[in-house]
C-alpha cells in the first residue's frame, strides 16, 4: 500500500502549512488568509522544495467553494434575491462592462489586440466567491441589505461568466490576434446565427435548471432531509447535507452546464425554506472552513513571485483595474441607484478582487490562442494581491462605519 499518495499529501502538505503560517500571521495582527497564501506559494511550482499536485489542489479547493456558496444559500432566500434584482442585474452588467473596457484600454497599452484585451478585461470584472462570501461572514453581513446586494451581484456575475465560458471558443477566431492560431490547434468558426444558438442554449439551460430546482428540488430536497430527521441518526443527517450540496452542485454541472458554486447555492436556496436549515448549515461548517481554506493554498499555488519582477508595470496596471476600476465603478453605481454610501463602499471593497473564475478563463483564453502567456501570469499575480489587499480594505471600511456609528450617536 503507498502511504505518500498524492492525494494525501496534498491535503496534510497544504492543511498543514496553511495552519502554521496563518498562525504566524494572526501573531503578527495580520489576516490569517495571507498565511495561507503564503502556504500555497510555499508548496508551489514556483519555489524550491515539495510541491503539492497542481491538478488535485485546484479541485479540492473547488469543494470548499460548493460547500461555501451552498451555506450561503441556506441564509438566503428567493425573495432575497428577488428583492435585489433592480440593482443586481444592471449593477453587475454595468460593473463588468467598465472592468472589461478598463481592461482593454490597458493591454492596448501593452501593444495587445481589442480582442485579448477583451477576454483580459473580462477575467478581471469577475469577484471571487470565496473571497467576497468569506469577507462578509467574517463581519456578519450576508443576512444585511449591503449582503444580499453582493451576494444578488455575484449570482448575476457567476451567470455572466458561464455565458462567457460557452461563448468564447465559438468567438476565438474573431477575439484572435493578427496572425492567426498555430496550424496544430483547430479553431472552431462561428457564423451570428451559431452564436446566438449558443446564447439561447445556456439560457435555455439555466432556465430548466433553476425551473427543476423551484419545482421538483423545492419539495424533494427538505421532504428527504426531514425523514432522514426523524430516524435520528446525527451522522446520516451530515451525510445527508453533503450528498445534497455535492449532488446538486455536480449534476447542475453536468446535466445544464451551470457552475458548481451557482449550482450548490440553489440546492442551499432551496433548503432554506425547510424548519432544518440552520442545523444543515452547522453540520456543513467544518468541512467548509477546512475546503476553503484549500482554495487560498492552491491561489498560492499559482502564483510565479518572479513576475513582480520581470513586469513590475503589468502588476502593477492589473492590479489597479481589479482594486480601483472595479471598486470606483461599483461605488458609483450603487449610489446611482440611490443607496447610501457605506452600501456602495461595502459593494466595492467586497468586488476588489479576482479569483476561480478569472483562472477558468485566462486559462481558456491561453489555449484558444487568445491571450498570451503574459496576461495569464498577471491576472495570477493581480488575483493573489487583490486578495491580500482585501482584508484591509474591509478594515478601512469597518473604521468608516465606527466613524459613522459615532457621528449619529453625539449630540446635536
Amino acid at each position: 500500500m503507498h502511504h505518500a499518495t498524492p492525494l494525501i499529501s496534498t491535503i496534510v502538505g497544504g492543511i498543514v502549512l496553511a495552519f502554521v503560517l496563518g498562525a504566524i500571521a494572526t501573531r503578527l495582527r495580520m489576516p490569517p488568509l495571507i498565511g495561507y497564501l503564503c502556504a500555497g506559494v510555499v508548496v508551489g511550482p514556483h519555489t524550491p522544495g515539495y510541491t503539492a499536485d497542481q491538478a488535485l489542489a485546484p479541485e479540492l479547493a473547488e469543494l470548499g467553494v460548493i460547500l461555501l456558496m451552498f451555506g450561503v444559500g441556506l441564509h438566503f432566500s428567493i425573495r432575497d434575491l428577488m428583492s435585489v434584482r433592480r440593482i443586481a442585474i444592471p449593477g453587475a452588467v454595468a460593473q463588468i462592462g467598465i472592468a472589461t473596457v478598463l481592461g482593454m484600454a490597458v493591454a492596448w497599452g501593452f501593444g495587445w489586440s481589442w480582442g485579448q484585451g477583451f477576454v483580459y478585461g473580462l477575467a478581471l470584472s469577475v469577484a471571487s466567491t470565496v473571497v467576497l462570501l468569506k469577507a462578509l461572514q467574517d463581519r456578519e453581513l450576508v443576512e444585511t441589505e449591503q449582503g444580499r446586494i453582493a451576494v444578488g451581484w455575484l449570482v448575476v456575475e457567476d451567470l455572466a461568466m458561464v455565458l462567457a465560458l460557452v461563448l468564447l471558443p465559438a468567438l476565438s477566431g474573431l477575439l484572435m490576434p493578427p496572425g492567426g492560431a498555430s496550424p496544430d490547434v483547430a479553431v472552431p468558426q462561428a457564423g451570428a446565427s451559431d452564436i446566438a444558438l449558443a446564447v439561447a442554449l445556456t439560457l435555455g439551460k439555466v432556465g430548466a435548471f433553476v425551473a427543476v430546482m423551484l419545482v421538483i428540488g423545492r419539495r424533494f430536497i427538505p421532504w428527504m432531509l426531514e425523514r432522514i430527521v426523524w430516524t435520528g441518526n446525527r451522522e446520516l443527517f451530515r451525510l445527508g447535507v453533503l450528498a445534497t450540496a455535492l449532488g446538486v452542485a455536480f449534476g447542475a454541472y453536468f446535466m445544464f452546464g451551470v457552475s458548481f458554486a451557482l449550482g450548490a447555492f440553489f440546492a442551499g436556496m432551496v433548503l432554506a425554506e425547510s424548519e432544518f436549515s440552520h442545523r444543515a448549515a452547522e453540520e456543513s461548517l467544518p468541512l467548509r472552513d477546512a475546503f476553503s481554506v484549500l482554495f487560498f493554498v492552491s491561489v498560492g499555488m499559482l502564483f510565479d513571485p518572479m513576475v513582480l519582477l520581470r513586469d513590475p508595470w503589468g502588476v502593477l496596471g492589473t492590479l489597479s483595474i481589479i482594486v480601483v476600476g472595479k471598486s470606483l465603478a461599483a461605488l458609483a453605481i450603487v449610489r446611482l441607484f440611490g443607496y447610501s454610501n457605506l452600501t456602495g463602499m461595502t459593494i466595492a471593497a467586497s468586488l476588489a478582487q479576482i479569483g476561480e473564475f478569472s483562472f477558468i478563463l485566462a486559462s481558456l483564453g491561453v489555449f484558444l490562442q487568445i491571450l498570451p502567456e503574459r496576461a495569464q501570469s498577471l491576472i495570477l499575480a493581480g488575483a493573489l494581491l487583490s486578495i491580500v489587499l482585501n482584508p484591509l480594505l474591509f478594515r478601512m471600511l469597518d473604521r468608516y462605519a465606527a466613524r459613522q456609528g459615532d457621528a449619529q450617536t453625539q449630540p446635536a
